[in-house]
């Protein structure tokens, strides 16, 4: 019987070869709260996580200890160790539900010698890692040159569906200000 990961995993790189499927088997569904960790700062990161349903946020603590949200994945994301530091050390950031969330989880190192030679999941890691770098370069590049309303507006356009997802106040940190700067912004963006 399939499970829901493998059922999602064939609809996005077609037919799991053997070994691929043999890895699925040990894959585990999994509930969290909203706020419960998957992963904390100091853990080793070891599974390849599909979000089912639900929200998560990666972020980081600062010195004071306040948040500052890095990326966030909704329904249907993948996301696992991409580099090799990441699945050797362990992390500096954590993983948290920001919605109640159900999650599969898949021992990374059965899944990556599972998917050693199928090249539709090695075209997969590649485009991720190019999607991955894209974002984080024009972060950057958005955080240098542009203000906080730009950012926001930017944000409106290329994740909407962040917007009805994901609490205010964690957007706000991911734009780098506060909530009440985001609330004011809104405000001036949509009177009335």
């Amino acid at each position: 019987m399939s499970t829901p990961l493998q059922l999602f995993l064939s609809s996005a790189l077609g037919p799991l070869p053997a070994p691929a499927k043999t890895a699925v088997q040990a894959s585990q569904a999994r509930e969290f709260k909203l706020g419960a960790p998957l992963l904390r700062a100091g853990d080793r990161w070891e599974s390849l996580f599909w979000v089912e349903r639900g929200a998560l946020r990666l972020f980081y603590l600062d010195r004071q200890g306040q948040s500052a949200n890095k990326n966030f994945y909704l329904d249907g994301a993948v996301l696992w160790p991409l580099t090799p530091a990441l699945a050797e050390q362990t992390v500096d950031f954590w993983i948290e539900a920001v919605a109640p969330t159900r999650v599969w989880a898949l021992p990374w190192q059965t899944w990556q010698q599972a998917c050693a030679d199928w090249p539709a999941w090695q075209i997969l890691e590649r485009r991720t890692l190019a999607i991955l770098l894209d974002d984080k370069m024009r972060r950057e590049q958005l955080f240098l040159q542009c203000s906080a309303t730009q950012r926001y507006q930017d944000l409106c356009v290329r994740r909407p569906e962040w917007m009805a997802a994901i609490p205010l106040r964690h957007l706000a940190s991911y734009l780098g200000i506060t909530d009440v700067a985001l609330s004011r912004i809104r405000r001036r963006l949509n009177p009335g």
